[in-house]
């Protein structure tokens, strides 16, 4: 089986401080990337994440501080990685939850402005998961009949991530379309305007709240009946990508009040 692909597509893992896309960074990124034509080419690198790796990360990846001193720091590699990954879609294991967020904070830490949200995104945690309710190790099991030895390293998850996809391909033909677009879709849960699910949109693409006291209401209209609240969205501990977001929304907003009261004087 090989994929049949209009763009390339990059498989990328993340190894990383912790779990809160807010707070933590990246410490190994590993990407492969295929091409429409089958070739792919493997790229791996650890970066210093100028901060302490806790001990409980650690045992789980096994990167240490002193593996990763010497490294380049995320904001020396950005504008780079930024270009390896333009016209590409993408492809992970829990890629939605877990590394397009923390990707996306990254970038916006390092201050180079890369939309995401631009790039078509297959999760295959959740293709497996609508098809068999289980964990990237079961899966590879599952799927391709293979251990994987080096769970946790960032290459192997990562190649044992796009084997799996291969592999669910072949399995479930009547199911699933050899097709980006399809694959992409169909392993999307929700329709989140950011990557923590704070915001999401409607049957209408209105983005709505997602938590807290305004939980389902238009994000425009707090804005605009509670305008204090934008004030504590930005002073608080959410992801910059989430800020971002809101700031899109309300300056939206803004520039459409500005514009309607323009008509009315005429």
């Amino acid at each position: 089986m090989q994929l049949n692909l209009k763009n390339p597509i990059i498989f990328f893992d993340l190894e990383t401080t912790g779990v809160d896309p807010a707070k933590d960074r990246i410490v190994e990124i590993s990407m492969v990337k295929v091409m429409p034509d089958g070739a792919r080419e493997v790229k791996t690198r650890r970066i210093n994440p100028e901060t302490p790796i806790p001990a409980a990360a650690a045992a789980i990846h096994h990167i240490t501080d002193d593996d990763v001193r010497d490294c380049p720091k995320f904001r020396e590699i950005a504008r780079s990685l930024a270009q390896y990954i333009e016209g590409c879609d993408l492809g992970g294991f829990n890629s939605i939850k877990f590394d397009m967020p923390l990707l996306a904070e990254e970038f916006l830490r390092a201050g180079v402005d890369v939309d995401l949200k631009r790039h078509r995104m297959i999760d295959v945690q959740n293709i497996f998961h609508k098809m068999e309710q289980r964990t990237l190790v079961a899966a590879y099991k599952f799927y391709c009949n293979k251990t994987l030895d080096e769970a946790h390293s960032a290459e192997a998850d990562t190649l044992a991530t796009y084997e799996v996809l291969l592999a669910q391909l072949d399995r479930y033909p009547d199911d699933l379309k050899n097709d980006v677009d399809f694959l992409a879709d169909f392993s999307t849960h929700s329709q989140f305007a950011d990557y923590a699910g704070r915001i999401v949109y409607d049957d209408k693409r209105v983005e709505r709240f997602n938590f807290g006291k305004h939980k389902g209401r238009s994000v425009a209209e707090v804005f605009r009946t509670e305008p204090s609240y934008y004030s504590w969205i930005m002073d608080g501990d959410f992801p910059q990508y989430t800020k971002k977001v809101v700031t899109e929304i309300r300056l939206r907003e803004a520039a459409l009040n500005l514009s309607g009261g323009a008509a009315a004087k005429k």
